[in-house]
């Protein structure tokens, strides 16, 4: 019985038209010797298609990244859907996510986005003088201007986007003006992601947080944002942590208990467990030979997500275990020679963050719930009324759309 999983599908593998500095995934440029020119062949994604939507899931998901995936052309993301609709079961839900550094976003692509409801990410660190510091393009120089051009596009198409925003050396010290900056732009979904990239001696590379830094970034965030923006920006880790306090849900993997929610697809239809340990030891297989139910069984599949439970026995002990189950395996094995039982090269930062925010946050999760209660109470004397439409305010109040809050299910 195949267990409920997701993709994230690497259809250009590494290559990318940027040079960000920090890309941790530029060095699988030289993954495949021989290969210059990484693109997945129609073969490959029909047949990545094909076999995952023939396996039992809830819904299929389907994430589009890279290097940088719009290097595919439109075409290619024609055929995604072409085969999503042709082996895609009656009334299967289908979810694509592409996450872009939105330089090559033209007419074309937006629109092609927008009419079959891709979810873009788009890749943004804050304004220019932030943002161009490790962003650069590959013939040198900023990518700023670059990603505004994308961003028009996908407004003027009307595409739903999220921004993620790489926390680095470079605006770690700068949470408000990054917060409110991407709020400017129209932004109301944030994604926050902690660069914690090592050398060759596991050492932290300059452009790194520490845990620290981290800690004091998020609490700013969460100070600027609790007053007045709850109802209206949505940040992805806030969301968890009310998912959690809320529904008991763990809907982001670093709160996971288990590494093995998803499959890293390459271009050639190889698969790895995580997109931080796309190595050669952790090859599961290729979905040109090998079947996900055999995939998911695997011994390296097995070893590799119990990982994430052996952590650090100063975890068995933190009063905030329960939420982060000792973050992410890459921050634990990054600096930790391999060892999993490392505690995370965040952990001080997450103390921190959860000291700060915890009240609150319980207290706004007991908002939600009330609301949740009235909202439920209003809609029974409603009877013989169709539910709202999925992109209608949600009934519960929390100022999202109904398909992001109790209608996600």
């Amino acid at each position: 019985m195949v267990r409920p999983f997701s993709l994230l599908v690497k259809p250009a593998s590494a290559d990318c038209n940027l040079r960000c500095q920090y890309c941790f995934y530029l060095d699988h440029c030289s993954f495949y010797p021989g290969v210059k020119r990484h693109r997945m062949s129609e073969d490959v994604l029909r047949e990545m298609v094909r076999t995952y939507m023939q396996t039992p899931q809830p819904s299929y998901q389907f994430g589009w990244q890279g290097g940088e995936p719009t290097l595919m052309g439109v075409d290619f993301f024609r055929k995604v859907v072409e085969f999503q609709q042709k082996y895609g079961r009656d009334g299967a839900a289908v979810a694509n996510g592409l996450q872009t550094n939105g330089t090559l976003i033209d007419d074309e692509l937006a629109q092609h986005l927008a009419r079959y409801h891709f979810l873009v990410g788009l890749s943004i660190d804050g304004p220019a003088e932030i943002h161009d510091k490790y962003r650069e393009t590959a013939a040198g120089g900023g990518s700023h201007a670059d990603v505004m051009r994308g961003m028009a596009c996908l407004r003027k198409h009307r595409v739903e986007f999220n921004t993620l925003t790489l926390v680095n050396e470079a605006n770690v010290q700068r949470p408000a003006d990054v917060y409110r900056y991407l709020c400017e732009l129209g932004s109301l979904h944030h994604q926050y992601i902690s660069c914690v990239e090592p050398d060759e001696r596991r050492e932290l590379l300059p452009f790194s947080v520490s845990g620290d830094n981290w800690g004091e970034f998020l609490c700013e965030i969460f100070d600027i944002w609790y007053p007045n923006d709850t109802r209206r920006v949505s940040i992805r880790l806030f969301d968890a942590v009310l998912a959690l306090l809320v529904d008991g849900v763990r809907n982001i993997c670093p709160f996971g208990v288990d590494c093995r929610q998803y499959f890293v697809v390459e271009h050639n239809g190889d698969i790895f467990p995580c997109d931080f340990f796309v190595e050669k030891r952790l090859r599961l297989g290729n979905l040109m030979t090998d079947s996900w139910h055999t995939m998911q069984e695997s011994p390296v599949y097995r070893d590799f997500g119990q990982q994430k439970r052996d952590w650090n026995e100063a975890c068995d002990s933190c009063k905030y275990a329960w939420i982060c189950s000792g973050d992410c395996l890459k921050h634990r094995l990054c600096t930790g020679h391999g060892d999993p039982k490392r505690l995370s090269t965040l952990c001080s930062g997450w103390k921190t963050f959860y000291e700060h925010t915890l009240p609150r946050f319980r207290k706004l999760a007991e908002e939600i719930q009330a609301e949740r209660r009235q909202a439920a109470m209003g809609m029974q004397s409603t009877y013989g009324q169709p539910p709202p439409g999925r992109n209608s305010p949600c009934p519960c109040g929390s100022g999202k759309k109904y398909k992001r809050c109790c209608g996600r299910g």
